[in-house]
Order: C-alpha cells, then structure tokens, then sequence
C-alpha cells in the first residue's frame, strides 16, 4: 500500500470547496474541469481529500450512508497548531479546544460543513 486518500460524499460541493479552503487545503482537480463539480481533489502538505457529491453516486452503492458525516474521525498532524487554532476557530465549529493529552499531543478538533469531524494534533517541544 503507498497511501490513502479519502473520498467523502457531500451534499453542497462549493460549500465543502469554500470550508476546506478556509483551512488551507488547494483545489488541485475537478470533475468535470468547470461547472458545476460532482467530484474533486484538495490537497495541503501530503494530505488529500477526494469530495464526491451523494448526487453522482445516484443508486450506484447504497451501502453507502447518505447521512451527515460519518461514524469516523480524521487525525491529521500540522505544525504550529496554536497559529492554526487561532486562525480558524471563529470560522468554523470547534467540537474540542486546543489540549494537551496524556500521550504528549496538543490537539483540537472541529467539525466540517457535512458533519465530518477532523482531529488536528502537533507534538509540540
């Protein structure tokens, strides 16, 4: 295996692109390549997010929930969280402060526009 790339299914493409924006993530590929989006492609550092709208995946995998958010949590790791923190809080829902855990992490989490929660840590010196 060389690596994971996540494809969460959304209701409000533009929304999501906007959220995911405001964190620092590029819109690096679309589909289609302009218009109205049914799939894309953001990435930041050496993390990637594939969105897909549940309207493109129409009756194709109905195992797949069509619920906000998932029964699941990101764990992404950045440096200089505390800038971070600072600069994205008052834009989005935080679900958990900035905290320092028992295994040595400052952590914080927020949840994003459908519902998915995303968990950013720093073991900070």
């Amino acid at each position: 295996m060389e690596s994971l790339s996540p494809n969460l299914f959304v209701h409000d493409m533009n929304e999501t692109i906007r959220f995911y924006k405001n964190l620092g993530f590029s819109l690096t590929m679309t589909v289609p390549e302009k218009g109205d989006f049914v799939w894309a492609m953001m990435t930041c550092g050496a993390v990637t997010f594939m969105f897909q709208s549940f309207a493109s995946l129409g009756d194709e995998i109905p195992e797949i929930s069509r619920n906000k958010g998932g029964s699941l949590l990101f764990y992404i790791r950045i440096k200089e969280i505390r800038k971070f923190f600072k600069r994205i809080s008052t834009t989005c829902r935080v679900l958990k402060g900035l905290e320092k855990t028992f295994y040595g992490a400052t952590e914080f989490s927020i949840e994003d526009c459908n519902g998915y929660v995303l968990t950013f840590a720093e073991d900070e010196a």
